[in-house]
């Protein structure tokens, strides 16, 4: 931790940086600049790398295609061959199948029968589709107009030269990120280690599904949603439970989460008034700031280092409501989670559609209020609120299909009016 930035070095170098009034965006580059990232790297069989951010350039060794080829089934000939008006007729010197090589050259004034794929012989530049040709004995009629010189030729090297980089390091290796791995003959990818993840919940009124249920205690359910969460991020997880509001079972739950974690992610016990047991373990623990985030759901979070002997963990104190946690998590800590693996992180496309109510916002917070998008009769995307949006009530989220986002300057919308949207289609 000796060469890290404390964080009131990192709150210095962050524009209107206030712990009583933060806005969204000035938390997020904070925690940006808080977070380290993961150098441990890996190979791993293509088949075991979905979803695993690259380590390092993948550099082609090859041309891909290999050859110029024919894009088409159809007949290759020499385009300069071809009359600008009228019939052109050409013998037929043979056939050239994909993955055999045709022997033999071909003469001025003949062509070659060809199947997708196939390597175009030496002096023969386009592919006449064979639907746009006749047949007439042993002789092939080509109109007039029908193709031009080098159409349906794919040439060596035109989806990836050799020596040019095929996939950048940074990268959430997809489907077809693996596929193209494939076909340069690759059979392993340099990845970084997976991130590890130790979360739990705290509070004496949580019980654990399977516990009976006191009058005024309530099942955990944030542990379930920050698992799945995280499950999406493809991060190993270690679940530590519900931990009690009791100082010693606190400090256990975080060393031992410190321990083996690269990051702790815990919710409840960061809200003003409650009790203060969560908060003062953290601060004995490490360093770490607490602050009153200008959004609505999720005003309270903790955010920093906590430390046990020679490792230190990062810290995401997430308030205790069901909906604040999740709104908390993407607006936060996601986005942090996939910078500390190592990928390259984008923002989180977002969607316009017209509000199909009016929506009261004061401006100074940002505000992520639960909806449902559709298309509207006219074709156009619209969203419609799921109605009660208090942070406790997860059904909203459960209902919703994407968070109306309306950010720290906006107001009042008007009926009709566009607003942003994120959806959770691919998300949650």
């Amino acid at each position: 931790m000796a060469d890290q930035p404390s964080l009131a070095e990192i709150a210095s170098c962050v524009s209107g940086y206030d712990p009583n009034a933060l806005p969204v965006a000035q938390a997020q580059e904070f925690i940006a600049r808080l977070v380290p990232r993961v150098q441990a790297v890996e190979k791993l069989a293509i088949r075991s790398a979905l979803g695993r951010v690259l380590a390092e350039d993948i550099v082609s060794p090859i041309d891909v295609p290999a050859h110029d080829n024919s894009a088409m089934d159809g007949y290759a000939l020499r385009g300069a061959e071809l009359a600008a008006a009228g019939d052109s007729v050409f013998g037929v010197a043979g056939t050239g199948f994909a993955g055999a090589q045709f022997d033999g050259a071909v003469p001025a004034g003949r062509c070659l029968r060809i199947m997708t794929g196939a390597v175009m012989p030496a002096g023969l530049d386009t592919v006449v589709p064979q639907e746009f040709c006749r047949l007439e004995g042993d002789r092939v009629i080509v109109p007039a107009g029908v193709v031009r010189t080098g159409d349906n030729r794919r040439l060596a090297g035109e989806d990836l030269a050799r020596g040019e980089p095929a996939l950048k390091a940074g990268r959430l290796l997809r489907p077809a990120d693996l596929g193209m791995v494939a076909s340069l003959g690759l059979a392993e990818v340099p990845v970084r280690r997976r991130l590890r993840v130790a979360f739990f919940s705290t509070g004496d009124e949580l019980r654990s599904i399977g516990e009976p249920l006191p009058e005024g205690c309530a099942y955990d359910s944030n542990r379930y949603t920050i698992h799945a969460m995280l499950t999406r991020l493809g991060v190993e997880l270690l679940d530590l439970g519900v931990v009690r509001d009791e100082p010693a079972a606190l400090e256990q739950a975080f060393r031992d989460a410190a321990a083996s974690a690269d990051a702790v992610i815990t919710s409840g016990g960061v809200s003003v008034g409650e009790a203060d047991h969560t908060k003062q373990v953290m601060k004995r623990l490490g360093d770490v700031l607490f602050w009153k985030i200008a959004m609505r759901p999720g005003r309270p979070m903790a955010i920093g280092r906590i430390a046990t002997g020679d490792r230190a963990a990062i810290l995401f104190g997430l308030p205790g409501n069901p909906v604040a946690v999740m709104v908390t998590f993407y607006a936060f800590v996601r986005d942090a989670l996939l910078a500390m693996s190592g990928a390259a992180v984008e923002p989180l496309p977002m969607l316009r559609a017209a509000s199909t109510e009016a929506i009261r916002k004061k401006p100074g917070r940002t505000e992520y209020q639960r909806g449902i998008v559709a298309r509207g009769p006219d074709g156009a995307w619209q969203v419609r609120i799921t109605g009660s949006q208090g942070s406790g009530i997860l059904r909203s989220m459960s209902e919703a299909n994407g968070l109306v986002v309306l950010h720290h300057g906006q107001g009042n919308v008007a009926a009709g009016e566009a607003v942003d949207v994120l959806p959770f289609d691919g998300l949650v």
